[in-house]
């Protein structure tokens, strides 16, 4: 609820489509001129149409996938941005923001064109294409890396790549279906969170709409049809609701505006997901907000709501006195109404509710813009996320972008009353290093509300956190890195250790990845100079201790560079293979026995799954020789795998092997459900295997304490559907945790 500043949408569009998406009409010029002498009137319309023409010719003859003119795509992002109130400048770059990618046109004649600013905004907004990467993460980190620069110079930047990506995303059915599933998570994951931060509201539930309804059609499905089935009951109790609340204000002398909605689509799939409801069980589905003139007034209606209906402790936040980090500002309580259904009241100024809905581009459209100290304010955050990632791996840029910027905040409060904003999940550990990095290194414990927690305590809102430090401390610990939450503590972390303890890293570091190399079968060919050596050159390493410490002190990851150990050993093997017809390259063949897996170098070879860790495709597998029973399959992670391979004698028995990727078979594996006692919890398992047309063949129940613990083998074809079965079951009610099992020994 707090990440979505109140998470709904107009009840009109969302019920009955009443009410048009940004950007949603024609693409004339006349149409984008009302626009914009709607929304931003003291545009200059000449240079406007200017650039419409520009890039009506500068597109002719390309389609979009749709089959429609391509020339549609750049006038509606700039529709959208008319009607976000943009400036002149952001909207003629809506309209060329794709001629430097896909157009002859050049950074120079857009400059001469239409001025510098527009050519540094389509620059920023342009995705760096024509650059060959190693990996698609490669890619995009820095294609998202190149967008936060150009943010941190003009934060227009993010707001046209938004409009852009929301016109996409309302496009997606013409992708095929693993491009929609792709670009609906990167939407999820990177855009709408981003639109959050910048707090433009209607473009971040319209991106995550759009991006559930392909990630998970059936929920979204089921959501939107039990909505317009108790759409008339919504709309009837909501304006019992407004009217009831208008005539009491109005009575006690207070002007206000009244609106209200329902939850948008994604956040109510996320707290039905998140907390195993069903719609039903979501009390706050609906919403009111008030709108008055006058600051003191907001706490005076809040007043008057609370005599009028009763509140629910512990669901009153106030965002007024400790705004979010994207500025907004109101008042959330949730009351119950007379029908026993509860709901939400937001209560906020007009200026409040400006911000509210569009964000940082409510300076553009009631203001002049982001001037002086304003404009340092809503940069400092870009900035100090690309200062925390400038020696960041690809992978982890990405994932540290996800955690640091669009988690859920939680606000805590330092013993002197400053407010700390950090992820959810936050450890004192992330509260330590926020406030310093001389605090995090000397901490050795933690005070939450004046009582000690563990290292590894969750933060909740409103508490008051405070670091016990300690001179005499050798500093922090190594599996901090496991604990802290933020990239930033994380890389102040990696900096200490890289500073003080080498030694102990090139020794740390030299374990991890020889149990790593081990495991996929590649110790011995990185004792070779010819592997290892490309490798070192590849990550700017002079010798194999310096590769050591990075891994010890977490500045490279071991799974990077088995990635690179394995492209050099089949780079070396093709080459040496290349003139030979008898040596050609493993081809991956159906297996003799049919058992569906593919062993290197050995044919009509006997093959069994162990019972220890019950692989199927999709785990990563390695396979061992057994005598006299073939071959045994365990699951690379499996404990009796990493035990194995500890005894240097049978290391030579540990063989690569490979899923065939044409088996159909039916490969069994077991999971492990903990769930609360409740009678007839066991039948709803079962009936949600039935509905997805899993077999049970085998299922024990221990019975602990008032928990039940299901021990169940499913026959399933591969890991993804194992992960959407277990989906499906964590939604039971009453059901705790799934998990696969593995036991402690074959």
């Amino acid at each position: 609820m707090d990440r979505n500043n109140g998470g709904f949408a107009p009840f009109q569009s969302e019920l009955e489509g009443g009410q048009e998406p940004l950007g949603q009409a024609d693409y004339s010029l006349e149409t984008l001129l009302k626009k914009v002498k709607e929304h931003s009137p003291l545009s200059d319309m000449e240079k406007i149409t200017k650039a419409y023409h520009f890039s009506e010719k500068a597109h002719e003859g390309q389609k979009r996938r749709s089959g429609e003119p391509y020339f549609i795509h750049p006038v509606t992002v700039a529709g959208i941005l008319a009607e976000l109130g943009m400036d002149t400048d952001s909207i003629v770059a809506g309209l060329l923001h794709d001629c430097l990618e896909d157009t002859s046109a050049t950074y120079t004649t857009l400059e001469k064109e239409f001025g510098r600013s527009v050519a540094d905004l389509v620059n920023g907004v342009t995705r760096l294409g024509k650059i060959v990467y190693s990996s698609k993460e490669e890619a995009q980190m820095e294609d998202l890396r190149k967008m936060f620069i150009a943010m941190a110079r003009d934060i227009r930047v993010i707001i046209i790549k938004l409009a852009d990506r929301l016109h996409n995303a309302r496009t997606f059915q013409y992708l095929s279906e693993q491009k929609q599933r792709d670009k609906a998570l990167e939407t999820m994951e990177i855009y709408a969170p981003l639109a959050h931060r910048l707090g433009i509201q209607n473009i971040k539930w319209e991106l995550e709409d759009i991006s559930i309804k392909y990630l998970d059609p059936v929920g979204y499905g089921e959501i939107m049809s039990q909505m317009a089935d108790n759409g008339q009951q919504y709309e009837d109790f909501l304006q019992g609701v407004k009217k009831r609340i208008s005539e009491k204000l109005l009575s006690m002398g207070i002007p206000c505006e009244m609106k209200a909605r329902v939850k948008h689509v994604y956040s109510i799939y996320r707290k039905m997901y998140t907390q195993n409801l069903n719609l039903s069980e979501i009390y706050d589905i609906c919403a009111v907000r008030v709108i008055v003139e006058e600051l003191a007034d907001c706490y005076n209606v809040l007043g008057f709501i609370h005599d009028l209906y009763r509140p629910v402790p512990g669901r009153f936040k106030d965002y007024i006195s400790t705004p979010k980090p994207n500025g907004y500002q109101s008042l959330h309580t949730v009351v119950i109404g007379r029908e026993g259904i509860p709901f939400e009241v937001q209560i906020r100024t007009r200026e409040m509710d400006r911000t509210a809905e569009y964000g940082v581009a409510a300076h553009w459209k009631y203001k002049d813009g982001l001037k002086g100290k304003q404009n340092e304010e809503t940069f400092a955050w870009i900035r100090q996320l690309l200062e925390s990632q400038q020696d960041t791996q690809a992978e982890d840029f990405i994932q540290n972008i996800k955690v640091d910027l669009f988690s859920d905040e939680v606000f805590v409060f330092t013993p002197k009353g400053d407010v700390i904003n950090l992820p959810a999940g936050a450890t004192p550990i992330d509260f330590a290093y926020a406030i310093h990095s001389a605090v995090g290194n000397r901490m050795v414990g933690a005070k939450v509300n004046g009582r000690l927690v563990p290292i590894d305590y969750e933060l909740k809102n409103g508490e008051i956190v405070e670091a016990v430090t300690s001179k005499e401390t050798a500093g922090p610990k190594r599996d901090w890195l496991q604990i802290a939450k933020t990239a930033e503590a994380r890389n102040k972390i990696k900096q200490w250790f890289k500073k003080e303890r080498r030694e102990e890293n090139i020794q740390q570091g030299q374990a991890a990845l020889d149990r790593e190399l081990k495991l996929t079968l590649l110790y011995n060919d990185f004792q070779r100079e010819e592997v290892y050596g490309p490798v070192l050159r590849r990550f700017n390493f002079a010798a194999k201790d310096d590769l050591y410490a990075s891994i010890g002190y977490g500045g490279v990851s071991c799974a990077k560079i088995l990635t690179k150990v394995q492209e050099e050993v089949e780079r070396i093997n093709r080459q040496k293979n290349k003139n030979d017809p008898n040596k050609m390259p493993l081809q991956r063949k159906r297996a003799t026995s049919d058992s569906g897996v593919i062993v290197e170098g050995v044919d009509n070879c006997l093959v069994k799954f162990s019972k220890c860790c019950t692989p199927i495709p999709g785990d990563n597998i390695v396979g061992f020789v057994t005598r006299g029973y073939g071959v045994s399959i365990h699951r690379t992670e499996c404990r009796n795998v990493a035990k194995g391979m500890e005894n240097t004698e049978e290391y030579g028995r540990w063989v690569r092997v490979a899923w065939d990727p044409y088996t159909k078979f039916k490969f069994s594996t077991g999971i492990q459900i903990r769930a609360k006692a409740r009678v007839g919890i066991l039948a709803d398992i079962l009936q949600v295997c039935s509905v997805m047309k899993i077999n049970v063949t085998e299922m024990n129940v221990r019975d602990s304490q008032g928990q039940g613990n299901y021990f169940c083998t499913l026959e399933v074809s591969d890991r993804e559907q194992l992960e959407n079965i277990m989906n499906r079951i964590r939604k039971v009610s009453g059901v705790i945790d799934v998990s696969r099992t593995m036991a402690e020994k074959n």
